[in-house]
């Protein structure tokens, strides 16, 4: 029977009000950042993980690196081109264009860099790619909750 009893522990832990975390507006959540986090570490790891072990010669391995570097970081200064552009943020032309230039060269060299690798089995070339895009989408993706993070303390100040 005092097995049924309720435990006063619990009771006043449940009386406690729970502190919710202060989150200001526009800024994204915790768990949203940590998921963008841990997208862009898992997809790159993954990447650099799977070129280590890569049986291709050296070259190869620098160049599907430097083709990594350079999406990702085209794929964050497109991210704050057109973001900035969307914002009346004066951005030139020629950094606006460079900037889709620059995504579209990157996709473009790791196409066809796998589509050309003859020592690269299907499900390699598949598993580089689909690194290669969550890379990139994480990394666009954690460049916006700084933004947002960032304009949400700005304009609670």
């Amino acid at each position: 029977m005092s097995e049924l009893k309720e435990n006063p522990l619990l009771k006043n832990e449940e009386r406690k009000p729970k502190t919710k975390v202060e989150r200001k507006e526009g800024e994204p959540t915790a768990a949203f950042k940590g998921a963008s986090w841990a997208a862009l570490v898992v997809g790159v790891s993954a990447y650099l993980i799977g070129l280590f072990n890569a049986g291709m010669e050296l070259n190869e391995k620098g160049y599907y690196f430097a083709v990594l570097v350079f999406g990702l970081y085209a794929a964050v200064s497109l991210q704050k081109a057109v973001r900035d552009k969307e914002e009346e943020i004066p951005v030139s032309g020629i950094y606006y264009g460079l900037s889709w230039f620059a995504v579209i060269v990157a996709i473009s060299l790791m196409a066809i860099g796998l589509y050309n690798a003859g020592s690269i089995i299907l499900s390699e070339k598949g598993f580089y790619a689909m690194s290669f895009v969550l890379s990139i989408f994480a990394a666009i993706t954690i460049q916006k909750n700084i933004r947002d993070t960032q304009m949400a303390k700005e304009r609670d100040s």
